[in-house]
């Protein structure tokens, strides 16, 4: 007797193909949190078995964000020891910022020039909550808020490529932004920098807007400095 077994090793449809990517999906922004967030602090070591444990989600969608991450340099694979958080360097914050200087003053100036009266109120959106997070203390939010904020700028000025550069330098960076803003003086800072930015941006003067971002970026680089 011959038995049909088609059934057992059919393709995945569309539906589960989506589902799975959901779950990688998922997986991914909340491990990325974590990290950024010093959940899972730099230097400690990850079990893909634990953090579906962790996580509450399936091993496979686990291992595709763990393979994201690595790409993106918040974990690296050590040799026989496995996982681990990549630790923060100076040497990497200090190149992460001198890219920064480059791009995103240079992303600044062109969204001056493509500002629209949209983008503008969801710049100023993003700010005004901003400012109630911060008034109840919530680091968490205004780290956020911080990403939103400058990912609108690049959408704004026009280049997906950038954009994405941008993206990726933010978000390597991002763990020492949240231990930067637990600064209250320089948390002040940076709310004060983001409305010099908007400001400069609705002038539509590119010099202005170059210049408020690249002060914002080396405020940062200097309140850094201590804490490294």
């Amino acid at each position: 007797m011959v038995v049909e077994t088609k059934a057992k090793t059919r393709k995945p449809d569309a539906a589960e193909k989506k589902a799975r990517q959901s779950l990688a999906d998922i997986a991914y922004e909340e491990l990325k949190f974590r990290i950024i967030t010093l959940v899972y602090e730099p230097g400690s070591y990850l079990n893909e078995a634990k953090l579906s444990d962790d996580l509450e989600i399936g091993r496979t969608p686990i291992h595709h964000a763990v393979r994201r991450l690595t790409h993106e340099g918040l974990i690296e694979m050590i040799p026989r020891k496995g996982l681990i958080v990549k630790a923060i360097s100076l040497q990497e914050v200090s190149e992460i910022i001198d890219l920064r200087l480059v791009n995103e003053v240079y992303c600044a100036g062109q969204a001056s020039e493509r500002m629209t009266q949209t983008a503008e109120h969801e710049l100023e959106a993003i700010l005004k909550e901003a400012e109630e997070f911060a008034e109840n203390g919530d680091i968490q939010s205004q780290m956020m808020l911080d990403r939103r904020f400058h990912d609108k700028i690049a959408q704004t000025a026009g280049n997906q490529v950038l954009a994405e550069v941008l993206r990726n330098l933010h978000e390597r960076s991002m763990r020492i932004w949240f231990v930067s803003l637990n600064n209250e003086t320089h948390a002040d800072r940076v709310r004060s920098d983001h409305w010099d930015i908007l400001n400069a941006l609705k002038s539509g003067e590119r010099a202005k807007a170059e210049t408020a971002m690249e002060q914002h970026i080396l405020a940062f680089k200097t309140n850094i400095g201590k804490l490294l």
